[in-house]
């Protein structure tokens, strides 16, 4: 057994998350979590959403609400749709909370203390029509190194490549298309290139693992080769209070430097809700466990560079040398999982420009386990993926209705109506053995596809081999066997079907949780197979620590029942009754329609 941290990315409270969203973070981790659970591992997985920071300021102005009431509202909203997809989270937290402002504060006092915060003059942008702080995801211009003419004033899409607001040709606001102001100020800097020889030796150390995509550890360690001094407060009033700057109310750290520490900062509040506050420990200060840290390719520079020079930091482990602080020596992540994005057709998924599918329409819809196979079978793993309706209801419809579904129900079918229950198997033949013996492989098949993050290759394999087990009904005929001299033969074969069928529901489990639950009850299980997260209503931890929560909504779960990774005999004499469809066959009109909606 290995400790295995899934740190999953944590979205911002803007809004609703559309399925690109989830497509980067939400998915595969489950789905890799969910497996590692069931391969014996003990998973502690973790997110939240993230509450701060200007944008957060410029949506609650439009909305006419307060940043608490705006957080508050689509953090319920992105509870309750993340928990509807399945996300079978230890703890989804949020970074407004009292737990939170104490480790983000504490990390940054010993990472100052250690040597790696500098205080320096520099400047901020401003709007000149309101006096604001524009924050640098709010600043567009020309890339002065590759000449993209939509470059934010943190990062270029286009190159990869760390920027300053200052550094873009013709910066903009992206809020009015004003031209930003620049005055001095004065932040702390987070000291990279003094943290730049120790990043390079782990992730050196990363790359020769051969675990990290190869577009992931080549991107962090081509920005490694311009690194800087990144500035960790920003001139705004919402957000967590700067250690030693008690007095300026206009000063916070970067909203990027606290979310981070959020993977921390859950994993401690999940330890304090179990009544047992070390215990985070073992997954954080043992030097034998393991962290992935799951993501879209756009936050790869903060898991990659921001994040491990944060860790590094407090460990005091750069250049300057230093001392841990009360936390112990972190660990560094294992793997940064990064996805592509997932685009609507042609072009990228977009709010504003009403090009978006929200997760909480597409689960009225559809329910989540047709999105979470899609998201497997099509997404964006090592390059963009487009989703369109049209090829998401071909999936729906030939692979998971007309494959899984198909021999879900013809083999209930069969048995309920010649036997009410899963017979006992005769003698078998080569042909049965064959079966059987394709689907047990696909555990190792399946089982290490899924370890390396390939879950559109492991996926395809789970579907291969339920192709494998059709063919075998193709092949036996059980349906005309009726004559009563065959009967024993017909009992034979369909208890390897069941066995096979119980088997594939085990293989895309990690996939499909919820139908696993429905099939485990059409073939005569008891009770959940895969344990589901929930959401619960609690307590603020420490409600005098600036965050303002009296309580807050959760989601966690009990996952210790989760099946074994590996093939159950099924049970002789449990009930099978005439089934009703897992899956739901999507007629084409549902493409207009969609579509129709969007051009709406």
């Amino acid at each position: 057994m290995t400790r295995v941290l899934s740190a999953v990315a944590w979205p911002y409270t803007n809004g609703p998350r559309h399925i690109g969203h989830v497509a980067g973070f939400g998915v595969p981790s489950d789905v890799f979590s969910r497996y590692m659970r069931m391969a014996g591992h003990d998973v502690l997985m973790v997110s939240g959403t993230d509450e701060h920071g200007t944008p957060i300021l410029v949506l609650a102005d439009n909305e006419g609400l307060p940043a608490r009431e705006l957080v508050d509202k689509y953090n319920q909203v992105i509870v309750d749709d993340l928990c509807g997809l399945g996300l079978s989270y230890d703890l989804f937290t949020r970074t407004t909370t009292g737990n939170h402002y104490a480790v983000v504060q504490e990390m940054f006092e010993t990472c100052r203390r250690n040597g790696y915060m500098v205080e320096e003059t520099t400047q901020t942008a401003i709007s000149p029509s309101t006096g604001r702080t524009l924050p640098d995801r709010y600043i567009e211009g020309t890339c002065p190194i590759c000449k993209y003419a939509e470059a934010r004033g943190d990062q270029c899409d286009n190159c990869g490549n760390q920027l300053d607001p200052t550094d873009l040709i013709e910066p903009r606001s992206r809020i009015n298309g004003e031209t930003p102001q620049f005055i001095d100020t004065q932040h702390w800097f987070l000291d990279l290139p003094a943290l730049a020889e120790a990043l390079g030796e782990w992730l050196d150390q990363r790359e020769a693992t051969g675990l990290w995509r190869p577009n992931v550890i080549k991107f962090s360690q081509n920005i490694l080769k311009e690194i800087r001094p990144r500035a960790m407060t920003r001139d705004i009033d919402w957000g967590i209070p700067v250690p030693g700057w008690e007095d300026q109310p206009t000063k916070r750290l970067y909203v990027w430097f606290d979310a981070v520490i959020g993977y921390l900062s859950a994993s401690i509040e999940w330890a304090r809700r179990q009544g047992e506050p070390d215990k985070w420990r073992e997954w954080w200060n043992d030097a034998d466990a393991e962290s992935y840290y799951f993501m879209g390719k756009d936050n790869i520079v903060f898991h990659s560079q921001i994040w491990p020079a944060e860790l590094l930091a407090y460990n005091g482990q750069g250049a300057r040398g230093g001392e841990p602080g009360a936390y112990g020596s972190l660990n560094l992540p294992t793997e940064v999982v990064s996805s592509e994005f997932l685009t609507f057709g042609d072009a990228q998924f977009s709010t504003s420009r009403g090009n978006v599918i929200y997760v909480g329409d597409f689960l009225a819809r559809y329910g989540p386990d047709a999105l979470r196979y899609y998201i497997c079978a099509a997404g964006p793993e090592t390059s963009d993926a487009a989703f369109t309706w049209a090829d998401f209801v071909t999936r729906n419809n030939s692979e998971l209705v007309a494959g899984w579904g198909n021999l879900v129900n013809r083999t209930a079918t069969m048995i309920a109506k010649n036997f009410g229950e899963i017979p006992a198997a005769g003698p078998l033949e080569e042909v049965d053995e064959q079966v059987l013996a394709a689907v047990r492989e696909g555990f190792t098949t399946v089982g290490g596809l899924i370890e390396k993050h390939r879950l559109r290759a492991a996926v395809a394999e789970a579907m291969r081999v339920v192709g494998e087990v059709n063919k075998y009904l193709t092949v036996t005929e059980p349906y005309k066997m009726k004559d009563e001299s065959q009967r024993e033969r017909l009992g034979t074969v369909l208890h390897v079907a069941a066995q096979c069928v119980s088997d594939c529901n085990t293989l895309l489990a990690p996939f499909l949780p919820h139908a696993a639950n429905k099939v485990h009850t059409v073939m005569g299980g008891e009770g959940e197979l895969m344990p589901m997260p929930r959401i619960e209503q609690v307590d603020e931890l420490e409600p005098g620590n600036g965050a303002g929560h009296v309580s807050y909504s959760i989601i966690t779960g009990e996952y210790t029942a989760t099946p074994a990774w590996e093939s159950r005999p099924v049970t002789v004499g449990a009930p099978v009754e005439k089934p009703t469809p897992v899956f739901t066959k999507l007629d084409p009109s549902v493409v207009e329609e969609e579509l129709a909606r969007v051009a709406d």
